[in-house]
């Protein structure tokens, strides 16, 4: 088990790490804004002390290490979510790992971020208060497809 729990933080890592290269290609290749996880740290902050949902997060109370704990945050629930992969699949699945569950668990974490982060931040459910909410889902999918093609190929190496 334990063994299973380390290739899950594994697995999130490599995860994460495909995902965040993937952010630099689309600001670089496209000029797509690079990721700031200031905000996300602030909401993680508020979080902590039971405030869940903010009108607008840029207004909340700063914290002086938002951007660290941002990050910080970004990699602890990828993390989670390789730990959750593996603890569902099991050690066959690490044995020989498939795309399928991966890209399943991939997308069912953007519910997460729809229901949970945007409205929290105040950017609405799903995006909706954002200037383009269609845009942003679709980076949000695209995204977590990414992620979890690292989650799959993350698993492929360690195996």
């Amino acid at each position: 088990m334990i063994e299973l729990i380390w290739q899950g933080i594994l697995i999130g890592i490599g995860a994460t790490v495909l995902m965040d290269i993937w952010a630099l290609v689309l600001h670089f290749v496209y000029q797509q804004p690079k990721p700031n996880w200031a905000p996300a740290g602030r909401w993680f902050r508020h979080l902590a002390k039971g405030k869940v949902f903010h009108d607008s997060i840029a207004t909340a109370e700063p914290y002086r290490h938002e951007l660290a704990l941002g990050w910080i945050g970004h990699y602890a629930v990828g993390i989670l979510y390789g730990v959750i992969l593996v603890l569902i699949m099991g050690p066959d699945w690490m044995r020989s790992p498939t795309f399928l569950p991966a890209w399943v668990l991939g997308i069912v974490t953007i519910g997460a971020g729809w229901f949970l982060m945007q409205p929290g931040m105040g950017l609405g459910w799903a995006a909706s208060k954002t200037p383009n909410p269609k845009k942003v889902r679709l980076l949000n999918f695209v995204a977590h497809t990414v992620f979890a093609l690292g989650l799959y190929a993350t698993a492929l190496l360690i195996r």
